[in-house]
């Protein structure tokens, strides 16, 4: 009866046939290159693996009890020869892997803009590559295309054959960004910015999700990659600009922002062009302190002893805003003087023009380092 069960299962095994290991299979360059990179390593370390497992049924069923043929050697110790062998091949193969990997993760680095979108067409210096925003939110993906003027929520589509040059953060929690298909995976944090360039080269709808656990809806947190001709895409964003979602802004992204589970595709016409800017510097709350205003304090000086009774810690502080604190009081000072520019973390440094050259101390404290020349006690003559 059990034999029986056993061939009853073996249609199912036909079934498998119809699965797409997408990882194996996908449809960009880059993670193209790095599925070879597992292939090659893969094969590298099974020129160990394989003929230390068949050594090992060998020299068990050669030296077995019964085998009387068998040497017995109970006094043998050691052999150079096999020494040599043990400790070469391995040896080489942790060469091979190492080499192979040093170069892979440079070539591959997620930073690095790729200098291909396939085997033999190198990008030029024309190329211009597509720039997406994204914002992991709670339990659901923000993409901001400032070049279009458009956003959408849990669908992106970008043109094949054109480089993506991606900007990634957060709202809340720490996330992960990853299209299988597309490229590897890429950290979505707070207040701090990723990047990943990529290219897709076949067309296709790809699915794409958070790869680390962020919450109750992170089960449901997957969106939508779609990989069109320059046609299509230009008709994509013509379809989002005509949408009924309106404009994207700071009101609407708060509301946007709030914890939401399974939420359906939704296209915005317009976006406020600094909103990925405030959202990276945690201030798109109207007059709340961005982190690059508290950097340039800091840079400064600071606010001395004085500004700790002003300066609170700039947490994020939608918990309050959410309903969720028993009193939503403010966590911050109001924005200080400062032109109303961008001066994000995804700035150029050529970009940021300083707004003052005076440092910033706090009321009758000394510059930093000064400290022991100002207080310090005179030396007495006696």
């Amino acid at each position: 009866m059990k034999h029986f069960r056993l061939f009853a299962l073996l249609p199912l095994l036909a079934l498998l046939g119809g699965c797409n290991a997408i990882v194996l299979n996908p449809a960009g360059d880059v993670a193209i290159q790095q599925r070879d990179l597992v292939i090659i390593s893969t094969v590298l370390m099974l020129l160990i693996i394989i003929p230390v497992m068949a050594l090992t049924v060998w020299f068990g069923w050669h030296f077995r009890e019964s085998n009387a043929e068998a040497r017995y050697e109970p006094n043998w110790a050691h052999s150079t020869h096999l020494e040599l062998i043990i400790w070469s091949a391995p040896l080489l193969i942790i060469i091979c892997l190492g080499a192979v990997t040093w170069m892979a993760t440079h070539m591959l680095d997620p930073y690095r803009p790729i200098s291909r979108t396939a085997p033999g067409q190198p990008v030029t210096a024309a190329t211009k590559p597509l720039k997406v925003e994204v914002v992991a939110l709670d339990w659901k993906w923000l993409f901001i295309y400032p070049e279009q003027g458009i956003a959408t929520v849990n669908e992106m589509a970008a043109p094949v054959g054109r480089p993506i040059d991606f900007k990634i953060s957060s709202s809340s929690v720490m996330n992960a960004f990853y299209v299988p298909a597309l490229a590897g995976m890429i950290y979505a944090m707070p207040g701090m910015q990723t990047q990943l360039h990529a290219v897709i080269n076949k067309p296709g709808t790809f699915k794409g999700f958070s790869a680390n656990y962020s919450g109750d809806g992170f089960s449901k947190m997957y969106f939508d990659f779609v990989a069109v001709d320059d046609a299509g895409f230009d008709k994509w964003v013509a379809d989002a600009k005509a949408s009924n979602g309106g404009a994207l802004g700071r009101t609407e992204y708060l509301d946007l922002e709030r914890p939401s589970e399974a939420v359906p595709v939704k296209k915005f016409a317009t976006v406020d062009p600094q909103l990925f800017h405030l959202i990276l510097n945690m201030c798109v709350q109207p007059g709340k302190m961005c982190i690059h205003e508290m950097a340039a304090i800091d840079a400064k000086g600071g606010l001395g002893l004085a500004g700790i009774d002003n300066v609170q810690s700039i947490a994020y502080d939608k918990f309050a805003r959410r309903g969720s604190s028993p009193l939503a009081t403010k966590l911050y000072v109001a924005s200080v003087c400062t032109k109303a520019a961008p001066m994000g973390m995804d700035q150029e440094a050529a970009q940021v023009t300083p707004v003052s050259s005076t440092p910033l101390v706090g009321a009758g404290l000394p510059l930093p380092g000064m400290f022991n020349k100002t207080f310090a006690p005179k030396p007495s003559n006696s």
